[in-house]
């Protein structure tokens, strides 16, 4: 059974994220791995927040922890004051879908869905009646208005990177998580890149978290935390 933490519920409700004695471990030929070592800290509400270290340091471990994508072998994480290692594998996705948007490195499109098919998907799913004028609104936001019929093959990767920002955050979600968001792009694309999310992430207030190894990027939040062979440094 999972260490549930020792958060307080008046902490857990008051901010976005709170991390409590978060830990992974996993077998490997020599016997167990760990790949995180009891990590602890908070994030507030409306705060930008990288996290960065060296390849194989854990981040990317820690951020899909975050998310409820894997589980931990001890801690607990609270999202908008719910602690999802307390939910089964559908109340995590219930809790991703409500206040999470994501955006990664590799785009995540779907291929056989026009750019307006995938940023209306998530509204579609979640019953919004407006996702077609929302999905197109933002997809103008993001400089793509001439762009709505095209499928992801026919885009550039700083087109497909736009299409991915304006699906994460058509909903409007509280938290958006960002892995590597431009580790696929060249270097004037990726600043034209995070330029926009971040111009879109104050307009809509979101808590933003972000994995990267770019020091330049990472200076543009209002933290940092690096993470070295799995622990907070």
């Amino acid at each position: 059974m999972l260490d549930s933490g020792t958060v307080p519920a008046s902490a857990a409700g008051q901010a976005a994220i709170v991390v409590a004695g978060l830990s992974k471990r996993v077998a490997d030929a020599s016997g167990e791995l760990t790949i995180l070592h009891s990590v602890d800290f908070t994030v507030q509400k409306a705060e930008t927040l990288a996290i960065v270290g060296a390849s194989g340091s854990g981040k990317s471990t820690l951020l899909g922890l975050l998310a409820g994508l894997d589980s931990p072998s001890t801690g607990s994480v609270h999202l908008d004051g719910s602690n999802i290692y307390a939910l089964d594998e559908d109340g995590r996705a219930a809790v991703r879908k409500a206040k999470l948007g994501f955006v990664f490195q590799s785009f995540q499109l779907l291929a056989h869905l026009t750019a307006l098919e995938n940023v209306m998907l998530p509204l579609e799913l979640a019953g919004d009646a407006s996702a077609r004028a929302k999905a197109e609104a933002m997809l103008g936001r993001v400089g793509l208005s001439s762009r709505l019929k095209h499928y992801p093959k026919y885009l550039s990767g700083g087109e497909q990177q736009r299409v991915a920002l304006a699906r994460a955050f058509v909903g409007e979600p509280p938290l958006l998580f960002a892995d590597e968001p431009t580790g696929s792009l060249d270097a004037a694309t990726g600043e034209a890149v995070i330029q926009l999310m971040f111009e879109l992430n104050r307009e809509h207030g979101s808590t933003l978290v972000l994995v990267t190894h770019d020091p330049s990027i990472a200076a543009r939040c209002g933290r940092v935390i690096t993470i070295a062979a799995g622990r907070i440094v």
